[in-house]
């Protein structure tokens, strides 16, 4: 089989990638010149574990290839998959511009029946709107050129996107005839020997999974997150909660862990648009609209324990942040929580001192030189008033604290992932502060006087 994917960002990528890698024969293709050069030599423009030794073994084995070239690249392939952004307009709807540009061109330049697939996360409907650019295009050619249109909704996993696609929990097909459904189940047989499930369903069903997958991540987060902050005015651990809770088949034990709000390319976006596409259908979806604002209220959790800490002193005082990335094992710096916590540190006068193991570079394209980049994780410590632990990266697990204690001005730990044991941190000396558990014994003594 052929196949183009139109768009060489996260998902375009990974995709093209893992279908080359089974062997399949896959051109990526994007209108940007200067990311087609940089991955003709193997310069990528995303971090994700393992994706670049891929990238380069199947375009050394001329399975991939890259082209800024939709028209020649799209004649004779048997499948093309839509993989660019849309991102959220100002309303939280989702800007669809870029699909249905990349339609227009397809209807443009086909010259053979081939699958069109929306890979990208799309509202409800777009479907259809994908197949009205394509025929318009087509009726202006007077070309009579059979096609169909296909939703597969992606669920890849940044740091893990790679595991993801090759070993998929399953595999979502959204088509609206048999024919579509052959190409599909051909293109997926490879992925498909160990067991993994392939699922055909209508093509608005497939559009739907993917915004409520998300959309149910994001509501256990934020309902962990608000039981947290229960937990510490309460008294109770939200770690033993968590385990307690855990245990339970009905729920299970992922993403259930607290921690200081979501971020990254999907959850918020996603959110957004599925309360938008709700309203515009005359519906609300309001378990979703809490979900989104103690999403947000949860990003500024660790900046309202440190401000209360400093009793509002914050101007002159020095904070070693380690990790900038949404989460651990990708760059992807969107609507990461580090930024808030940065963004009011730096608004109170005080000096930032950070280090993430990948993603400084991309995060310096939003905070400049506002803030200090350490060359490793103990350079920031260097005279610090405090540390925040804000991306949990294995690295941050165990730390010498001999080394940490040494090195800071203050012994002050502020964990937003609680990654570190609260008591054993306050054996170790230091003040400890995390998200749901209880804060240190002399305050509990003040407190109940």
């Amino acid at each position: 089989m052929r196949i183009a994917v139109v768009g060489t960002g996260y998902v375009g990528l990974v995709t093209g990638t893992c279908f080359a890698e089974v062997g399949i024969d896959v051109t990526c293709i994007d209108i940007d010149v200067n990311k087609i050069e940089n991955l003709k030599k193997g310069i990528l423009p995303i971090y994700e574990p393992g994706l670049e030794e891929m990238v380069m073994r199947n375009t050394q084995k001329e399975r991939l290839s890259f082209s800024n070239d939709l028209a020649t690249s799209i004649q004779g392939c048997d499948v093309a998959f839509i993989a660019v952004g849309t991102p959220p307009g100002e309303d939280g709807s989702a800007d669809l511009k870029h699909v249905l540009a990349v339609a227009r061109a397809i209807g443009q330049h086909m010259t053979n029946y081939v699958v069109v697939v929306t890979k990208s996360t799309v509202p409800v409907g777009t479907a259809n709107k994908v197949r009205t650019a394509i025929e318009q295009e087509l009726e202006k050619r007077g070309a009579n050129i059979p096609f169909d249109v296909a939703s597969n909704p992606e669920f890849l996993k940044e740091g893990a996107a790679i595991d993801d696609f090759l070993k998929p929990d399953r595999i979502v097909v959204g088509v609206a005839s048999q024919r579509a459904e052959e190409v599909m189940s051909k293109l997926y047989k490879p992925f498909l020997m160990n067991g993994h499930p392939l699922i055909f369903m209508d093509i608005p069903s497939a559009e739907m999974t993917k915004y409520a997958a998300n959309a149910m991540l994001a509501t256990k987060i934020s309902f962990m997150n608000d039981i947290a902050n229960l937990c510490e005015i309460m008294g109770a651990d939200v770690n033993m909660v968590r385990k307690g809770i855990g245990s339970d088949v009905r729920i299970g034990n992922k993403f259930i862990y607290p921690g200081i709000g979501y971020g990254g390319s999907c959850f918020p976006k996603d959110v957004k648009a599925l309360i938008k596409t709700a309203s515009e259908n005359g519906y609300e979806m309001r378990v979703l609209k809490s979900v989104e604002e103690v999403n947000e209220n949860q990003k500024s959790v660790l900046f309202n324990k440190i401000n209360n800490h400093f009793k509002g002193e914050l101007a002159g005082k020095t904070f070693a942040v380690w990790g900038l990335s949404f989460k651990p094992k990708t760059d992807d710096m969107r609507e990461a929580p580090s930024l808030v916590i940065i963004n009011k540190l730096l608004e109170q006068g005080a000096k930032v001192k950070a280090y993430d193991p990948v993603a400084m570079k991309e995060a310096s394209h939003t905070l400049g030189n506002t803030v200090e980049y350490g060359k490793d994780e103990y350079e920031t410590l260097i005279d610090a008033d405090a540390l925040l632990l804000v991306t949990e990266w294995p690295e941050f697990r165990s730390p010498n604290f001999n080394v940490v204690s040494r090195l800071m001005k203050d012994k002050v730990v502020f964990d937003g992932r609680n990654i570190y044991d609260a008591a054993e941190m306050r054996e170790k000396g230091f003040v400890y502060y995390g998200i749901g558990v209880k804060q240190q014994v002399e305050e509990e003594k003040v407190t109940l006087g």
